[in-house]
């Protein structure tokens, strides 16, 4: 039986795609079958005639089974923007329902299956669904990715507010995005306090990203055991 878990974050660019390929690492590492799932993603770029994402890319690189790439990334936008701007540009639907069975079903290839968000928790998918309607139809625990940067105390705060009372969150993972951030253990020790949720790990800003050693700074016991 399959297990999975979807990945958000308190904003966009946060690196949500990196933290998800770190844990793909981590739990192949313990010795699991792992694939990453982008089931929309906006910013696509037309490559050998089919619009691809280079975050959807990266999953692919980074998990055990091999997965062709509208496996990955079903709904494919080009537009870099938010994706119910890009799909009505588009003339596409975002069909929340669909995607969410085909997440579900794709994962059983795997034991370990991350499917990840785009945005923040609140972000438009249409005109009625938002990335938690999204996150409701799997029903998969979720991880909650905070960029540790200026004000993220208080986006944070406010996307576990809303996500504690809605789905059940697994854990939290700070992502140091910006290395002039004053303060930075002082703000992750006031995130520890706030938010009673395990801290999966705190993974350092760095000048090359590296799935593998992101994996390094991550605790995927703490989920395996839940």
């Amino acid at each position: 039986m399959s297990t999975g878990f979807f990945i958000t974050g308190t904003d966009t660019g946060i690196g949500k795609t990196w933290i998800t390929a770190g844990l793909l690492r981590a739990f192949a590492r313990q010795g699991y079958r792992t694939l990453g799932l982008k089931p929309v993603a906006s910013g696509c770029e037309m490559v050998a005639g089919e619009l691809r994402n280079e975050d959807a890319l990266i999953l692919m690189a980074h998990g055990t089974e091999s997965l062709d790439y509208r496996q990955v990334n079903p709904c494919a936008l080009e537009l870099p923007v938010s994706p119910h701007l890009a799909a009505e540009a588009q003339g596409a639907a975002v069909e929340i329902d669909r995607l969410a069975a085909h997440c579900l079903s794709t994962g059983e290839q795997a034991d370990v299956y991350l499917v990840e968000g785009v945005g923040g928790w609140l972000a438009p998918l249409s005109p009625r669904h938002t990335v938690a309607d999204l996150a409701h139809a799997l029903e998969l625990p979720v991880i909650l990715v905070v960029g540790i940067r200026l004000g993220c105390l208080s986006h944070a705060l406010l996307s576990y507010r809303v996500m504690q009372e809605e789905v059940d969150v697994a854990g939290w993972v700070a992502n140091v995005v910006d290395p002039r951030c004053l303060m930075q253990e002082a703000v992750i020790a006031t995130l520890r306090d706030n938010l009673d949720i395990p801290c999966l790990g705190v993974i350092p800003n760095m000048t090359s990203l590296d799935a593998g050693l992101i994996a390094n700074h991550l605790n995927v016991a703490a989920l395996l055991s839940r």
